[in-house]
């Protein structure tokens, strides 16, 4: 195997370990719920196939689902992110330009495009998640500010990670 692959497996690793051991037991306040391990979809190579983006994203979800002992809300959440970052993954990250890039960072794409697809993506998995995990819209007001919230939180994490475990002519 190549070594982005290699880094990708280890990425995946550490996310979802950092998920179960540490951010799956942190609520703060009933509002934020840090989902770190949405990043590993996020972080996947630009040029990621269609249909295994999201069965990579829909595994990822029902892994999280089956540790957390949840209903699929994960699966859902993860999947819908995939499908969203198939669509818009260009015209967010690189504004309509061509570009394969291999690990989708801070360091790799300009910083405020990266954070505000973090933002955009993350809304969107929160959302679904919420809104499922609800089952419904009444106290939508509730899943607003948790979605928010969490959002924020996330993000502030995910920016966090990447300047703590990506090198920055890993790219």
């Amino acid at each position: 195997m190549t070594k982005q692959v290699w880094r990708i497996i280890g990425r995946f690793a550490l996310l979802m370990l950092l998920q179960l051991l540490v951010l799956n037991h942190v609520y703060l306040g009933g509002y934020v719920m840090p989902m770190l391990y949405v990043l590993f979809i996020l972080m996947l190579p630009t040029d990621t196939r269609r249909i295994p983006m999201l069965l990579i994203a829909f595994g990822t979800g029902l892994l999280m689902d089956v540790m957390s002992n949840m209903l699929g809300f994960h699966a859902l959440a993860c999947t819908m992110v995939a499908m969203l970052r198939i669509l818009f993954v260009d015209r967010i990250l690189t504004r309509n330009e061509p570009v394969v890039i291999a690990t989708p960072s801070i360091y790799s794409v300009t910083p405020q495009y990266f954070i505000s697809y973090l933002m955009l993506l993350l809304a969107v998995f929160y959302l679904v998640f919420y809104t499922t995990e609800l089952f419904g819209f009444r106290g939508f007001g509730g899943v607003l500010l948790a979605t928010v919230c969490s959002t924020l939180v996330t993000t502030l994490l995910a920016v966090l990670y990447q300047f703590v475990f990506l090198k920055k002519d890993n790219q």
